[in-house]
């Protein structure tokens, strides 16, 4: 089968399509035709750095998330040829991933689907539409009355957030960084330029948090008391808050949580898929690439000038 195997730092003009043997099954995992998949940061990271560390398995197929079908069901409860989704667990760093026209994946994080969505449209679901559902209900248990910020909304995740929170009822502010932007979130209520200062400028009853640490302390003052901030992304670059005295800069009745999409549940994807069904959403992607121009697709996730996910389809 074709895939992309890397075993060094690879920029991605240097991906390329390597033949390698399809898996062979083993209990408790099982053969996935791959039919589509998204593409993350995540693993331009791997790629460029995270590929140096000892506790990749080297070489490795990246990809954390893919659509498809079951080629084999080895002895697990599937049937060969049933619609699933796969996402996190170790795709793509503790084994082989996505970027691939079969996978052998865990059992426990792949997930049945009923969808008549293509499978373009289903790429762009399973990592961005888990964590923004996670976000979103785990965390910030928005209702249909809350006013949520999204900050950071011009990615995946973001559009995500706001297609979600509308069709729920909420009033959605969105704001950007980037003035050439703002178009891209009119879909919120009122989409904002983000000055790094929203304190005074904003309430909102919840706060999806994708910028970051760099960030965090001011959307924390932008909530009403009560109100729930989120910290799901990394945008702004800064991973860590240094100096971060919670008892002075949470203020007092506000929650801080965060989301990390590494537990997919079967309930929680039946869930994901019937509010997209009662809804009639339809996932949407910045830009779609064919598998064979895989090279091409990693040039524009490291150059992130696509505005949405770049999704890959297999002939």
């Amino acid at each position: 089968m074709k895939a992309v195997c890397i075993d060094k730092v690879t920029p991605a003009e240097e991906v390329t399509l390597a033949e390698i043997p399809v898996p062979e099954v083993k209990p408790d995992w099982v053969l996935v035709k791959v039919r589509a998949f998204g593409m993350n940061h995540s693993e331009q990271i791997l790629r460029l750095s995270e590929i140096k560390a000892d506790y990749i398995v080297k070489p490795i197929v990246p990809g954390i998330e893919c659509v498809g079908e079951i080629a084999d069901a080895s002895d697990t409860h599937f049937t060969i040829g049933q619609k699933v989704i796969a996402l996190m667990g170790g795709m793509g760093r503790s084994f082989n991933g996505s970027y691939a026209e079969y996978a052998i994946l865990p059992a426990h994080h792949v997930f049945a689907i009923e969808s008549d969505l293509t499978w373009e449209r289903l790429a762009a679901v399973p990592e961005t539409y888990f964590t923004a559902w996670g976000s979103l209900f785990e965390c910030l248990q928005l209702k249909k009355e809350d006013t949520l910020l999204i900050r950071g909304a011009t990615c995946a995740l973001g559009y995500a957030a706001i297609h979600i929170a509308k069709a729920l009822g909420c009033k959605v502010i969105a704001t950007t960084h980037r003035k050439s932007k703002l178009s891209l979130i009119t879909d919120a209520d009122e989409a904002m330029l983000d000055d790094g200062q929203l304190a005074g400028k904003v309430k909102a009853a919840k706060a999806l948090e994708l910028v970051g640490a760099r960030s965090i302390r001011d959307t924390l003052r932008c909530m009403v008391k009560g109100g729930i901030v989120c910290h799901t992304g990394l945008l702004g670059g800064v991973y860590t808050l240094d100096g971060f005295d919670p008892i002075k800069e949470i203020p007092n009745g506000v929650y801080l949580t965060g989301f990390f999409s590494n537990y997919p549940t079967q309930q929680t994807v039946d869930d994901i898929f019937a509010f997209l069904n009662e809804h009639r959403l339809e996932p949407c992607f910045g830009e779609c690439f064919d598998f064979e121009h895989i090279k091409d697709a990693c040039i524009a996730l490291d150059s992130g000038k696509v505005n949405g996910k770049i999704v890959v389809k297999m002939p």
